[in-house]
């Protein structure tokens, strides 16, 4: 089990308990938060409470998350694209539709599928759930992922996000004209309160930072390539439509009028890290995906 405290903020105040606990992870539902409530699992300055409580500034919330339930995930021979593997590490190349990790009523043509089927023998490392994740894209965000096969390679990994020292370079086509070349965006991202599946820049939210570079301008669209600083929940897909230029295809943060293309138009091409245990730095490319390069083409020809 995992344990995780949190201080009530001034502008929590007399919000109910379980609306503030759910909010402060996109994957929590508010429906899960009250059954921990129920199962003694959140205390508010050492007591148990119960899910209509109103909190106050200053209360200290001690959080302890179950350890994921077991589920029947089963290795399926997915074809994955491997980018690179040793006993340690492997780089895998996701396509769009696939998403990453299995979740109740959802446990198959998952990417830990995939690898449970590739690797054999993942199954002990972070869990039921995400044997061997490190970090993931979204369902419908094509490109490289790196995955631990060993707890030595899984803790260096998450040491070198945490430190920021892994390079992850996303390729994406915007909506409108920047007219800028270099542009860096840093602003905390949180759940949107109004939608809790959503993420939005909200004042206490977690540290978020994106830097982008123009690539090509079109008539009323972007070719851009986003670094990430920080890793939080769709933060490129937040961040740029926070000033003004949501991803083409983006169903959740983007207009209705858009680009022909299934989901975002993003892509993680570049992943680099040191290898964890020879140190090396190693850094792989993926080639845009041929639907992005569709697009790019007729934004061409459409000058």
């Amino acid at each position: 089990m995992e344990k995780m405290e949190h201080t009530i903020l001034e502008e929590q105040k007399g919000d109910r308990i379980d609306k503030v606990i759910s909010n402060l992870d996109p994957e929590w539902s508010r429906t899960q938060v009250q059954q921990w409530i129920k199962e003694g699992n959140i205390l508010v300055n050492g007591q148990q409470i119960k899910t209509n409580y109103k909190c106050s500034t200053n209360d200290q919330i001690v959080i302890t998350i179950p350890d994921p339930e077991e589920l029947d995930v089963l290795p399926e021979d997915l074809n994955l694209e491997i980018y690179y593997e040793d006993k340690d590490v492997l780089v895998v190349n996701k396509p769009r539709g696939m998403v990453v990790h299995p979740a109740p009523g959802h446990i198959s043509g998952t990417l830990v599928n995939g690898l449970m089927y590739h690797c054999k023998d993942l199954s002990g490392i972070n869990g039921v759930l995400r044997p061997g994740i490190v970090h993931r894209i979204d369902k419908d965000t094509t490109g490289l992922l790196m995955v631990a096969k060993n707890d030595m390679a899984h803790e260096s990994l998450v040491n070198q996000l945490v430190a920021k020292t892994v390079t992850r370079k996303y390729k994406a086509i915007v909506h409108g004209v920047i007219p800028h070349d270099f542009g860096t965006v840093d602003a905390p991202l949180g759940r949107d309160t109004k939608d809790r599946q959503s993420m939005t820049v909200v004042d206490h939210g977690k540290h978020a930072v994106t830097h982008f570079h123009v690539i090509e301008r079109f008539k009323d669209f972007t070719f851009v390539e986003c670094q990430l600083e920080t890793g939080r929940t769709h933060q490129i897909r937040v961040h740029m439509k926070y000033i003004g230029y949501p991803l083409a295809g983006d169903p959740k943060y983007g207009p209705k009028k858009t680009l022909e293309i299934e989901g975002q138009a993003l892509h993680a091409g570049v992943l680099g890290f040191n290898h964890p245990r020879t140190n090396e730095y190693l850094e792989f490319e993926a080639p845009l995906p041929e639907d992005i390069e569709m697009l790019l083409t007729q934004l061409r020809n459409n000058r």
